[in-house]
């Protein structure tokens, strides 16, 4: 999706000048014209970003990247390679052709040389275009960043357009269901945002048929570890399931490009927000799982997601307490949803006005909360919150997760 640069300060057709005789004195049309088109070059241009994203390892991604950086070499564009990881495959290998490799960067990690993305050295080379694969990597500690999506956001921020590859399991959103269908914990993720704010997305799709069988010709791993794979994460199951999480991330693209479309150019008339989702949330581990399902839900209702962090004292809370409570709000920072603190209070009854309050101020009509720890006599004695949503919150679909 392209998102264009700020426009200057109007000028509302006056020019100020230090005589009092021009002061408030219309420009002429030409000269406005030469003036605007002189503010806009002296904006520095947006880079743009580009992204293969594939349902899983070996579809073709990295070799697509490539192919599309020979292209435009061969078009005149000034490409080189800021990173590549042909893991050993004869057509990745042969696919980098007459491309610049930037050389990588050491760094001795426990007296072990590792090699990085050298982002000082792409700057410093400043070519227009740069191809990154894996977006998603963690870098060695002592980098200057923790991720290559952060060494790409230094990059595009000089000005040099960057194509890249991703696999759609590292998405941040789809986390928790990527480990659910596979039962392996993705460790690498990447916020969502980098993709939705992407200038194209292109699918890079094959079948899992003719993906295993590019694994069992030891296309994309050696003997020993194709055999372990395709038993485990390979299995037709596991890739028929990635695949359609990849076709449909790639449609919610198209599909928010084209109501942009429609929108800048008030084709169909704008849409209004009358719904929105918030989602209950605490200092407990699980609150990343529910923040994770609820913007799913957004997405897939077409509305706005926010969150309601109902709390008490911060600098109370355990140690471990506020750390989940740091990582759930960073998520929550990366998935570009609103935060509101709801303090909470030992009065059980004020809690739950409050939260009403906030439902209703808000204008909330989807509200997904967590199953209470409590147990059944607290609840017998005390009430429940759930219940009093039922009873009062009205108009408002109510979602409530168990606590993973």
């Amino acid at each position: 999706m392209t998102t264009s640069a700020p426009d200057p300060p109007p000028s509302h057709g006056t020019a100020r000048a230090d005589s009092e005789e021009y002061q408030d004195e219309p420009l002429h049309p030409e000269a406005a014209r030469l003036l605007k088109r002189a503010q806009s070059e002296s904006r520095p241009a947006r880079s743009t970003l580009k992204i293969y994203l594939g349902a899983a390892p070996g579809v073709g991604k990295t070799f697509e990247m490539l192919h599309e950086g020979r292209r435009l070499k061969g078009e005149g564009a000034d490409v080189v390679v800021g990173f590549v990881e042909t893991h050993a495959r004869a057509e990745t290998e042969a696919a980098v052709g007459d491309l610049e490799v930037v050389p990588r960067r050491q760094i001795d990690y426990k007296g072990k040389p590792l090699e990085e993305m050298d982002v000082d050295a792409i700057l410093a080379r400043r070519p227009a275009i740069c191809l990154v694969d894996e977006l998603a990597h963690t870098n060695v500690p002592g980098s200057a960043r923790e991720k290559r999506w952060m060494d790409v956001e230094v990059i595009r921020a000089a000005g040099i357009d960057v194509i890249a590859s991703l696999n759609v399991q590292h998405l941040e959103s789809l986390h928790l269901i990527v480990e659910s269908i596979t039962g392996v914990a993705v460790r690498e993720t990447i916020p969502d945002r980098i993709v939705d704010e992407a200038d194209q997305l292109e699918l890079v799709d094959i079948s899992p048929e003719a993906l295993r069988k590019r694994m069992e010709q030891g296309k994309i791993y050696p003997a020993h570890r194709a055999e372990a794979a395709l038993a485990n994460f390979f299995r037709v199951g596991n890739l028929g399931a990635l695949r359609e999480l990849a076709l449909r991330r790639t449609a919610k693209e198209v599909q928010d490009q084209l109501e942009q479309y429609m929108q800048d150019n008030q084709i169909g008339g704008a849409w209004a927000a009358t719904e929105r989702l918030a989602v209950i949330i605490d200092e407990r581990p699980a609150a990343k799982n529910l923040l994770r399902t609820a913007w799913r839900l957004g997405q897939g209702f077409k509305v706005d997601t926010i969150v309601a962090l109902v709390i008490a004292d911060r600098a109370r809370l355990a140690l471990p307490a506020r750390q989940h409570l740091a990582e759930t709000e960073r998520m929550a920072e990366d998935l570009d949803i609103e935060v509101h603190d709801l303090p909470r209070t030992d009065d059980r009854a004020s809690n739950r006005a409050r939260l009403l309050e906030f439902i209703r101020e808000h204008h909330v009509t989807h509200l997904m909360l967590m199953q209470s720890p409590r147990s059944r006599l607290d609840i017998l004695l005390h009430g429940s919150t759930i219940n009093y949503l039922l009873r009062h919150a009205g108009d408002v679909d109510l979602y409530v997760m168990p606590e993973r």
